[in-house]
């Protein structure tokens, strides 16, 4: 039994550990899977003029950066979407990502088959190519080499196979299963557009710094090299303090989720330390018992050393055999995880127990073992050992100071349970915090959702692509259930919108610098009734307003605050999206939506008719697809999703369905980030809980064991059973009460660490500390009563006798 206890808490302790460092290593620690990969970085550009950390890349300087720059080896620009794969059975939407010439080369990627795309692919105006991802390849062509030279049609238009890129190639955290070449014509590329990512490689010895101050120099030069859009000026580009932000790409791929990984490390290693606590109390007790043999060999002429040998090769071999345990139950934690597969969490597919990872756990159970080992090395293998044979034998009651190390590991493993019960408590708190924020939208469960468009090449003339897709909304919203449909440009809490500056026409701007940039967003008639949101006041649009183009909008209620105090006061207000746009009158007042998140304010938002006469040099302007949203009862019910695809396919059956989720699974998706936090920590503080409570069960049952004498007499001298409970209850929740005292103490001192996971929680939040303090010592009670309660049904006959 002593060896089935020790390893299963040591098989936990460990186990916990050895995953969470598999996660910190795939994700963190490994190095990206391309050659030279401490070369490779991320561009991108922040203008604090207008607000932005992260305005991204633009054609016009990507262009510059390439041809200029004196730092870098090549720099490539990408994006990604998704198009219409049709010519089979049924259309398929799938992902893609379109890619400068230099990207695959940058990144060190090699064709499988065929070749890679060149200079001539890349040119505007070149013959339409395409490369496989070899998951693509394999699932769509069966691995057949004759798949390169053969076309595809994508979005209508014919694109040739040139090659396949190889099966362990991993494009950054995305999964396109194909790459278009970009075809950007230099000679029709404007100041702004800044809707692409980009990446580089440094040349050797250039350091990220000397790459930033010379992209620096290569700014002002992009801005004088291009014109700007219709309605802009150079100057404000100049106003907005264009910046470059370099980074290193693998920090790009990883973004912030290394300070959860690392808390969550901190949190699981002190589960080890209280296991391994646990542990040494178990120890304890077992070379107590041995005090008798140890004192013998001592007397025989053993020395110190050899006694701690012995101790120790007992506690390193329980360590390796805990660790053994440990691994297995880390190998299937770490599967449930990549099937689980957090929205948060990149690199899932670099996790695995490797090398690393196993050496990690071996590391860790010699630790553990050494640990362990040593708290009854120290107290039982010392020079006092043959004190033993003198001390006298059973019949004398055992001291405290026999106690004394037991129980300081107890208060220990409550003090770290305190800790860890504390974080989880405020992650708790967090959670609840962000459950409570009105999104902007109601009974997202209701609102079902995909992705829908119709290609240029498919329908050429606007007005017949807005006719497509009423009829579709039309269709949708006739079957039984259905209680609204819409079209919105972009799904809220999905990353998505266009931002561009809003002028109005009662304010006074200066051509020197850009106002602050808005979210744009295209929608139907009817999206308000679909999502929910309130017309804080006018009206929504009409589908004549579509069809007539008549110059209208509406603005979000934090927009119209801004401009004119007084969400009333926009209605008959114009506004149009650069300095030189079609004024628009205001017609509706849209209740803010938290389209970043729920624990991000809501963005101030400019709402613009499906069609438009002319839009940001667009003439005309049409939104040709986006995300369809559905409201009915039946979003949960088998053939829904089906019975919509008829529908669909009834008006234009080249459309497939793509990226079908409900507005509930978008928005549990923006807290992936929180709530996985929560899961682990609160797992985190389940076991310190259990192993702090199965320690001071460990030590009252043992001291009633040793103590059976004395509760004898004193139950023969008349001592009420009351007494004799309080007395190992008071035991218990002393110990608890030092543990709390110090676990108090530590976390007021470290959960400033969790600040950035927090949300309008404070690190010292006194509902949390306070809660959790009594439910700590409310367990800690029960805990000792048990073993309390069996000292009162000690007979004082037998235990007197037994002496």
């Amino acid at each position: 039994m002593f060896a089935v206890v020790t390893l299963f808490t040591l098989a936990i302790g460990i186990g916990a550990n050895t995953a969470i460092f598999s996660v910190l290593d795939g994700v963190l620690l490994k190095p990206l899977p391309y050659p030279h990969s401490e070369q490779l970085i991320a561009i991108d550009h922040r203008a604090p003029g207008v607000n932005m950390e992260h305005a991204g890349e633009a054609p016009f300087l990507y262009f510059i950066e390439r041809e200029q720059n004196r730092t870098l080896q090549d720099v490539g620009m990408w994006t990604d979407y998704s198009v219409t794969i049709t010519g089979s059975a049924e259309p398929q939407r799938v992902d893609v990502v379109s890619i400068t010439q230099g990207v695959l080369p940058i990144l060190g990627a090699q064709a499988h088959l065929g070749r890679l795309f060149s200079q001539a692919d890349d040119s505007a105006g070149a013959p339409q190519t395409v490369m496989l991802s070899y998951g693509y390849w394999r699932s769509h062509f069966g691995g057949d080499p004759s798949a390169v030279g053969r076309t595809i049609m994508a979005d209508s238009e014919p694109r040739q196979i040139i090659g396949v890129l190889p099966e362990g190639f991993r494009f950054l955290d995305l999964h396109p299963a194909l790459f278009f070449p970009m075809q950007q014509d230099r000679a029709k590329i404007n100041l702004g557009n800044f809707s692409y990512q980009a990446l580089a490689r440094l040349k050797p010895g250039v350091t990220l710094a000397q790459a930033s101050a010379d992209a620096a120099r290569l700014i002002p030069v992009a801005i004088d090299s291009f014109p700007p859009f219709p309605g802009y000026s150079s100057e404000m580009f100049k106003q907005a303090g264009l910046a470059p932000k370099f980074v290193p790409l693998k920090d790009s791929v990883v973004g912030d989720v290394g300070s959860v990984l690392w808390i969550l490390m901190a949190t699981i290693g002190i589960v080890l330390v209280i296991a391994c606590a646990n542990v040494a109390n178990l120890l304890l007790v077992r070379t107590e018992g041995r005090q008798q043999e140890l004192a013998i060999r001592a007397a025989l002429g053993a020395g110190w050393g050899r006694i701690a040998r012995e101790l120790f090769a007992e506690s390193l071999m329980l360590g390796l055999a805990g660790g053994m345990l440990g691994v297995g139950l880390a190998y299937g934690a770490i599967r449930w995880l990549i099937a689980l597969a957090p929205a948060n969490l990149p690199r899932l597919s670099e996790i695995a127990i490797d090398a690393p990872v196993l050496l990690f756990a071996l590391a860790a159970s010699l630790l553990a073992g050494l640990l362990f080992g040593a708290i009854p090395v120290l107290k039982y293998a010392g020079p006092r050992v043959a004190v033993t044979l003198r001390a006298g034998g059973r019949s004398l009651s055992h001291g405290k100071e026999r106690h004394r190390a037991r129980s300081t590991l107890v208060a220990v493993q409550v003090g770290l349970a305190m800790l860890l019960m504390i974080g989880s408590g405020l992650m708790i708190r967090t959670f609840r915090s962000l459950r409570n924020v009105q999104p902007g939208f109601t009974a997202p469960e209701q609102v079902l959702t995909m992705a829908v468009n119709i290609p240029d090449n498919q329908v050429k003339d606007p007005v017949q692509a807005i006719h497509m897709e009423q009829n579709i909304l039309d269709k949708i919203a006739a079957m039984p259930g259905v209680q609204s449909v819409a079209l919105s440009s972009y799904l809220p809490m999905d990353g998505g919108g266009w931002h561009d500056p809003i002028y109005a026409e009662d304010h006074v701007y200066s051509d020197q610098k850009i106002p602050p940039l808005r979210r744009f967003r295209m929608v139907s008639p009817g999206l308000l009734k679909t999502m929910g949101n309130t017309l804080v006041a006018g009206r929504d649009f009409t589908w004549t307003d579509v069809y007539d183009m008549r110059p209208v909008a509406m603005v979000s209620e934090n927009l119209a605050r801004e401009l004119w105090h007084e969400p009333g006061a926009a209605i008959g207000k114009r506004i149009h999206e650069n300095g030189k746009g079609k004024l628009r009158e205001i017609v509706g007042v849209v209740s803010d939506e938290r389209d970043d998140g729920v624990n991000q304010e809501a963005p101030k938002v400019a709402y613009w008719p499906l069609m438009m006469d002319e839009f940001s040099a667009n003439k005309p302007f049409v939104q040709r697809g986006g995300t369809i949203m559905i409201r009915s009862s039946r979003t949960g019910s088998n053939g829904f999703v089906q019975e919509i695809g008829r529908a669909v396919w009834s008006i234009n059956p080249d459309l497939p369905l793509a990226y079908v989720r409900t507005m509930r699974e978008v928005y549990d998706k923006s807290l992936a980030r929180t709530s996985f936090a929560l899961v682990m920590l609160a797992l985190a503080g389940a076991m310190a809980l259990l192993l702090g409570l199965v320690g001071i069960y460990g030590v009252i049952s043992y001291s009633v064991s040793q103590r059976r004498r004395e509760i004898g007499i004193r139950m023969a001298l008349g001592s009420p059973q009351t007494d004799v409970t309080r007395l190992f209850l008071w035991d218990g929740l002393r110990l608890s009460a030092i543990g709390v005292a110090f676990g108090l103490a530590a976390a007021a001192a470290s959960t400033r660490l969790m600040s950035s996971l927090l949300f309008h929680v404070s690190p010292l939040d006194p509902l949390t500390y306070i809660g959790v303090a009594g439910a700590l010592i409310a367990a800690a009670a029960l805990a000792s009563f048990l073993p309390a309660l069996r000292a009162t049904r000690v007979d004082p006959v037998d235990a007197l006798r037994a002496e």
